[in-house]
């Protein structure tokens, strides 16, 4: 069964699933374009910010305050994930997006304003938004496009994926022809606005219905765990990515915005993939073969930039691109792995509060280790290894099951 038809399904049983009908006559060009708008925005105050730190350095931000604010957009995706159901009974999911763009455009200019603490907590605010949106938008492409969840989940993941290239590729460009590190940073609250402003029309009032749904048991459940597991890895592996393949890049020769080019190809490269791998899914039995190839590809990748990063720079930048590919197929599992719509927030909760928390150290680490070792060899490494981590955690999490069933 595709994950389209089975959130089809999923969705018409839940109790909190309005009419099929009324979604579809929701779901036009307009909402389509809103909640593009958003995916765009999930990134961008990530990647920015990482094309920026030898800047930042330059400007007296300290070493130890830049490994803090590489950890802070994974460890708040952990810390404020865990609270979206809470929001969600409070005030509503349509709602609740509209509050995080108004968190992520506050932190965005925050961020921006004179002293390392508003960098700090600007950067905190920010990625707080970010880490409610991050739970919200599989609860919203369910409810809204209950027949179109793989193809919806496969193009709001590619624009993602393109926002983080624009962050990438632009941030440092733009700091340089306005000869500040603020503005770099500043404009793309901006974008977050554009955003916020799409979305405000489909504020709805809140459903009632939610607050009484209950998801099932997942804590003893092996097939969640190994869902979650699978989360925080191919986060880890994206974070550190998006935190410190510039400063690597840099290191091995090239120049900022070189550097920032071949951060933003790595994630440019993954938009077709992103696209596409929730469809192949959803096509397969046994989804545990995909990641496997996936987790290959990024294996590859941190390799080649362990041996000869200058080299093969363009190459290993590709190969990473592509393999992040699994960040797609494990949103998948949230709906593929469960039989209700509760169940499907439920999940995604657990894997992306308890996912981000576990790669939440992740670019601390490899800062850590770069900064003692006075190289990449020790984090490249340590990055190869993970991969056998990923891969059996993604072959458990692609069985055919679904939580609460017997394995066929």
């Amino acid at each position: 069964m595709s994950a389209a038809t089975h959130a089809s399904s999923s969705s018409a049983a839940s109790p909190s699933a309005p009419g099929a009908a009324t979604v579809r006559g929701r779901a036009g060009i307009g909402l389509i374009v809103a909640v593009l708008l958003v995916a765009f925005n999930l990134r961008l105050a990530i990647t920015s910010l990482g094309a920026l730190l030898d800047q930042l350095n330059d400007a007296g931000v300290s070493g130890a305050t830049l490994g803090v604010l590489t950890s802070l957009p994974v460890l708040c995706f952990a810390l404020v994930g865990a609270t979206a159901m809470v929001v969600t009974r409070w005030i509503g999911v349509d709602r609740g997006l509209e509050g995080a763009l108004v968190l992520l455009t506050l932190g965005l200019v925050l961020r921006v304003l004179d002293g390392t603490p508003a960098l700090l907590a600007g950067t905190a605010v920010a990625t707080a938004g970010i880490a409610l949106a991050n739970v919200l938008i599989p609860a919203i492409v369910k409810e809204h496009f209950p027949d179109r969840v793989g193809v919806m989940t496969g193009a709001y993941t590619a624009i993602l994926s393109l926002g983080s290239a624009v962050g990438a590729a632009t941030t440092v460009p733009i700091a340089d022809a306005a000869g500040s590190w603020r503005v770099g940073l500043g404009v793309w609250a901006l974008v977050a606005v554009t955003a916020a402003i799409a979305w405000a029309p489909y504020c709805r009032r809140r459903d009632p219905a939610r607050s009484t749904v209950r998801g099932a048991a997942l804590w003893r459940n092996p097939t969640a765990w190994a869902v979650t597991i699978l989360f925080g890895t191919q986060s880890l592996y994206a974070y550190v990515m998006m935190s410190w393949l510039p400063s690597l890049y840099a290191d091995a020769g090239f120049s900022d915005a070189k550097a920032g080019l071949l951060l933003a190809l790595s994630i440019a490269v993954g938009v077709p993939f992103f696209f596409l791998a929730p469809s192949v899914a959803g096509r397969m039995r046994h989804q545990g073969h995909l990641v496997l190839l996936l987790t290959l590809l990024t294996v590859a990748g941190w390799a080649g930039l362990w041996v000869a990063p200058h080299d093969g720079a363009w190459a290993w930048a590709v190969l990473l691109g592509a393999g992040g590919a699994v960040f797609p197929v494990t949103l998948s599992f949230f709906a593929m792995r469960t039989t209700s719509t509760a169940d499907t927030a439920s999940l995604s909760t657990m894997a992306q509060s308890i996912g981000y928390l576990l790669a939440a150290g992740g670019p601390l680490l490899v800062g850590i280790l770069h900064h003692s070792s006075g190289g990449w060899a020790l984090p490249c490494a340590l990055l190869v290894g993970l991969g056998l981590v990923q891969a059996s955690a993604g072959y458990l999490a692609g069985r055919p099951v679904k939580i609460g069933q017997p394995a066929s």
